[in-house]
């Protein structure tokens, strides 16, 4: 395993614009951005820890409360009023520490008061440097803030600190916050099918695991892992947003399963959708980033069972457990947490801007990482698809190379400290920094 610490390798060019954000010393603004993950706050720590050791270049690190909403507002909270052993629990501690929002700013030229109410936050409170957390439309915004503070005369360094349980994030090989969701996810599919099995023969005939992933279906693929792949080991049908749902294959199979195996254990994707596209759940609502609200696909397809098929089931609904589950966190997933918010520091003191860090996988077996860079441009608005030839040709389980590729992020142990038989997670003060513009901002 490379250690974050030694994973950042950066060559610095000559370039004049660069070498003035090198000199200047300015304060940073750090954000948390969409659902929050068991280990966003690890990166939180890695962008805080190593900004301290660079007070010759980064006065104060300032995050927005509610994440970019505290930009907007001018709500932002004073991180140099946490203590140094605050700081470091928040590598343990679940959720968002300063507030997290769904909230996307639209396009420069469709909304281009809040771009010009950033920068006047940032200019009042001297701050240089921009360090966004978050997925796909947080890198959209990361950019714009990058072109608007230059044609605005008061350039921003701004830097993209990848996140999402849903490792959707292209050119990253994976994103942090997904590993250890997918260790929840199997390791809830194996101890669920136990269960099951234990009392299939007079009770429980199929059990339903729903799962976050609304057009991908890395989180469901991951619950492959909870057996070996062997013939008749759990989870005996996993239903992927990539794969359009056919009714009539699916209740085929879970009815050759419960023949043959006397149960049945399914990992369906939130996202899982027919050939048209409509989601099986589809509650005719959108999200506050205009996506189709769902409403819940597991008891859609335990409906289906028992309606077709007549077995007695039991469904549950991962939801908040699945990402909020630092007690059984990956501990590769908490190194690479915190080694893309230390990257984001380091190369935004050596002059980057409009990039993220990313993680960029050496060998599967031993496992090995480095952490490298692209362009926002490159990342913003776009999803990773789980690829096919990561789902078997049935479409109903992972093959091989999917295993290969999901293993290793799964890997190691990094446990909370416990007092009382609880983790013990760290509560911030989170002082606000006292406001200096005169005007409101209503979002």
């Amino acid at each position: 395993m490379i250690r974050p610490t030694d994973s950042v390798m950066l060559r610095i060019d000559f370039n004049p614009e660069k070498v003035q954000r090198q000199m200047s010393k300015k304060n940073a603004f750090y954000a948390q951005s969409g659902g929050v993950t068991a280990v966003i706050n690890a990166s939180a720590c890695g962008v805080i820890e190593t900004a301290r050791k660079h007070k010759d270049r980064i006065n104060n690190v300032y995050a927005g409360q509610n994440g970019i909403i505290g930009a907007l507002t001018e709500n932002m909270i004073d991180t140099n009023k946490e203590s140094a052993r605050t700081i470091a629990g928040l590598r343990h501690t679940p959720g968002g520490a300063f507030g997290s929002a769904r909230y996307k700013l639209k396009g420069i030229e469709e909304n281009r008061a809040e771009y010009e109410r950033l920068i006047e936050v940032f200019r009042a409170h001297d701050i240089g440097y921009f360090f966004y957390n978050g997925g796909n439309d947080s890198m959209d915004t990361a950019h714009k803030v990058s072109l608007i503070s230059r044609s605005m005369g008061y350039p921003v360094t701004c830097l993209g600190i990848p996140k999402t349980v849903d490792n959707d994030l292209p050119v990253t090989d994976n994103c942090p916050g997904f590993g250890s969701v997918a260790k929840y996810v199997a390791v809830s599919t194996k101890e669920a099918a136990l269960d099951v099995l234990s009392m299939a023969e007079t009770s429980t005939k199929v059990f339903i695991l729903e799962v976050m992933g609304r057009h991908a279906g890395w989180i469901a693929a991951a619950g492959g892992l909870a057996g070996s792949g062997a013939e008749g080991e759990p989870p005996h049908i996993i239903l992927f947003p990539e794969i359009p749902f056919r009714k009539a294959a699916f209740l085929k199979r879970v009815k050759a399963c419960v023949k043959n195996h006397g149960y049945c254990v399914i990992v369906v994707s939130e996202g899982a959708s027919y050939a048209n596209g409509k989601f099986l759940a589809e509650a005719g609502t959108t999200d506050a980033f205009g996506h189709a609200q769902l409403g819940g696909v597991a008891p859609v397809v335990a409906n289906m069972v028992r309606d077709n098929l007549g077995f007695k089931f039991h469904y549950a609904v991962a939801d908040y457990l699945q990402r909020s589950a630092r007690h059984i966190a990956s501990a590769t997933d908490v190194k690479q947490a915190y080694a893309v918010g230390e990257a984001a520091v380091k190369m935004a003191l050596a002059g980057e801007t409009a990039v993220m860090p990313v993680i960029k996988r050496i060998s599967d077996k031993p496992y090995r990482w480095k952490i490298a860079k692209a362009p926002l441009s490159r990342i913003a608005n776009k999803e990773k698809m789980l690829p096919r030839r990561y789902i078997s040709k049935d479409g109903f389980s992972i093959t091989a190379a999917g295993r290969r590729y999901l293993e290793p992020l799964i890997q190691g142990e990094d446990y909370p400290p416990y007092i009382n038989g609880l983790p013990n997670y760290v509560t911030l003060k989170n002082v606000p920094v006292r406001k200096k513009l005169n005007t409101k901002f209503v979002v």
